[in-house]
């Protein structure tokens, strides 16, 4: 019973010991960013990939989406007032001279004026899809992003795994500073795979949010040019 109350102090003694020089190590090693991503293993290239996709996808889908839902305050206004006075032209020239998504649909409606508001509405619809469609392009891109790089991360840490009690098991060597060291290396991809995933989740619910902004404009926009049309026709 002594030995093994011995025995057992002993180990404690040393699993503290232990404990104490990892972290003596780690605060002794102040390693800069790069030099703790590089240690995530060969899984966080790919994970780099698809941040720097992320990123780009982001603000090119963010730059279009912010061009196509710019419009003056009296952009409906001056049409309004345009097909009132009956001056067609000038209402289709503004419309076609300005580069945003309410514009075309409008204008697409100004080119159907004289025929049944029922085919106005359908033709201005069908170009609301259109915009919308281009709006929403490679959004896919960042929903994608948003699943695979944690699902990246995960691998890598599990490859990690393995390698790191693949060795243990070859050589026998093991102490609880290695075992340590070893796991927090290969949680880095987790970690950024995790960061990742969340990036892009975050761009791509916001763009969404910019497009359903602009998507209530151009129903606005169409719901008053039909009114327009209607007022006059009476």
């Amino acid at each position: 019973m002594h030995l093994f109350l011995l025995q057992v102090i002993a180990d404690s003694a040393q699993i503290k010991d232990s404990l104490i020089r990892a972290a003596q190590l780690a605060a002794q090693q102040k390693e800069s960013l790069i030099d703790i991503l590089v240690k995530g293993g060969p899984l966080m290239i790919p994970l780099a990939i698809l941040l720097v996709i992320a990123i780009f996808v982001f603000f090119e889908r963010y730059i279009a989406i912010s061009r196509a839902s710019k419009l003056e305050d009296n952009f409906m206004n001056i049409i309004r007032d345009n097909i009132t006075t009956g001056n067609v032209a000038a209402a289709r020239n503004l419309a076609k001279n300005t580069p945003t998504a309410v514009a075309r649909i409008i204008d697409k409606g100004i080119q159907r004026v004289g025929k049944p508001i029922v085919d106005i509405e359908r033709s201005m619809e069908n170009i609301g899809k259109l915009e919308l469609y281009k709006m929403e392009k490679n959004l896919a891109i960042l929903s994608a992003i948003a699943y695979l790089g944690p699902l990246f991360g995960f691998l890598g840490t599990i490859f990690g795994m393995f390698e790191l009690f693949y060795a243990i098991a070859s050589t026998g060597e093991y102490s609880i500073s290695n075992i340590a060291a070893g796991i927090y290396v290969k949680m880095i991809s987790s970690a950024a795979g995790l960061i990742i995933g969340i990036v892009a989740y975050v761009g791509y619910r916001f763009l969404n949010s910019q497009i359903d902004k602009t998507t209530n404009k151009m129903e606005a926009a169409s719901a008053d040019f039909v009114d327009i049309l209607l007022e006059e026709a009476r």
